[in-house]
């Protein structure tokens, strides 16, 4: 686990050939980890029949929904979570 609850983030900012589960409107972002989920296989690889081993750990990920849309006219408090793959996410 590289990650600590706290820390800030940014998502890399790439587009891979392969399948991937990581939206562009976070890709160059910054946010926050507010969770560990554990190690999960991984579906960027079982999506082209492998076997998703070896498992890779998860971050639950919070973003402010106003950072993510400046138009966005709901609450300035409102918050995004997104789950992410560790190999998306570099120290902000």
């Amino acid at each position: 686990m590289t990650f600590s609850v706290g820390d800030r983030i940014t998502v890399k900012d790439e587009t891979p050939p392969n399948h991937h589960r990581t939206p562009w409107y976070i890709k160059g972002r910054q946010g926050v980890v507010v969770e560990y989920i554990g190690d999960w296989l991984n579906s960027e690889t079982r999506a082209h029949g492998g076997d998703g081993l070896p498992k890779l750990p998860m971050y639950r990920v919070e973003f402010d929904q106003s950072y993510l849309w400046p138009e966005y006219k709901e609450s300035a408090s409102d918050k995004l979570w997104i789950d992410l793959y560790e190999h998306w996410l570099i120290p902000a």
